[in-house]
């Protein structure tokens, strides 16, 4: 499989560094007319964060824990979605530009999130919701 990219994407990516044979998530977007029951994004990468720890939780998932840029940390908010690497979750425990996520097996047998290290660069993507109420208050001002 191959995809064109343009110069935006390989500016804010790590695919410019993607080697042959390394999987990366891909999802059909959905359709209008399904039904949603989750969190708002769109595939856009917002920015790029990085893995600071991964924790084993002795139930077969994981505790993965990131670092983002400065700036970005304005999003993370308790129970809030991001998107990491395409996939959708849920953040847990914000601090400053730290917070983490938990994974289930399913998540890390279906993903990449599954081969995350410390240190490994990963793309984010910010809940739309709260990027669209940061602009109309900015419009506001």
């Amino acid at each position: 499989m191959s995809f064109d990219l343009s110069a935006e994407t390989l500016d804010r990516t790590w695919l410019a560094q993607l080697q042959p044979l390394r999987r990366v998530n891909l999802e059909r977007a959905a359709r209008l007319d399904t039904r949603l029951g989750g969190h708002l994004v769109s595939g856009h990468v917002d920015a790029l964060g990085t893995v600071v720890d991964v924790v084993e939780r002795g139930d077969g998932g994981v505790e993965t824990h990131f670092e983002v840029p400065v700036g970005f940390e304005r999003y993370l908010i308790e129970k809030g979605s991001i998107t990491i690497d395409g996939v959708s979750l849920t953040v847990v425990a914000p601090r400053g530009r730290r917070f983490h996520v938990a994974l289930i097996p399913e998540t890390l047998r279906r993903t990449t999130l599954g081969e995350c290290r410390a240190g490994t660069r990963v793309h984010l993507e910010a809940d739309q919701i709260g990027k669209w109420i940061e602009r109309l208050l900015e419009a506001r001002r």
